[in-house]
């Protein structure tokens, strides 16, 4: 299964959603993208992700255009009280949301935005490994679509 993690900028959820769960699977494959990506992964992300030693390179910003598969499943991860809405992906694809703060968008000290980052590592992590535990590929669409409920819930 292709799984898009897609976000407006691509510079922080998604990208770290990507990572965490090609760290952890061979079976599926993530890609992140945005629909206005930003310039550049931020570095805080990348942070998180090495302090978890997941694998960082090759990690970029990316629009949805340069994808280089067609996805099967296309999680979205902005949350719904971000000022710039969410994209939504123009294709025949199955679709889950999973709402969470863009931590890039905390107003505070750096080590107060470390922390929303980790926060929202540790929340992709835990939707991710759920996810994975419940063995997507051997789901049926309605059943997928109950697991991707489940993971959104979760907190």
């Amino acid at each position: 299964m292709n799984i898009l993690f897609l976000c407006t900028g691509n510079s922080c959820r998604s990208i770290m959603a990507e990572a965490i769960l090609n760290e952890r699977t061979n079976v599926h494959q993530a890609f992140s993208a945005g629909s206005h990506p930003a310039q550049n992964v931020h570095p805080m992300a990348l942070k998180t992700l090495e302090s978890h030693h997941i694998a960082t390179e090759g990690l970029f910003s990316k629009d949805w255009d340069s994808l280089p598969v067609v996805p099967d499943l296309v999680i979205t991860l902005c949350s719904d009280a971000a000022s710039t809405p969410c994209p939504v992906y123009l294709g025949n694809v199955m679709r889950s949301h999973w709402s969470m703060t863009d931590p890039s968008k905390i107003n505070a000290s750096a080590e107060g935005q470390q922390a929303a980052f980790e926060q929202a590592f540790t929340l992709l992590q835990r939707r991710i490994d759920y996810f994975l535990q419940h063995h997507p590929e051997h789901l049926s669409p309605p059943e997928l679509d109950t697991l991707l409920d489940q993971c959104s819930s979760l907190n």
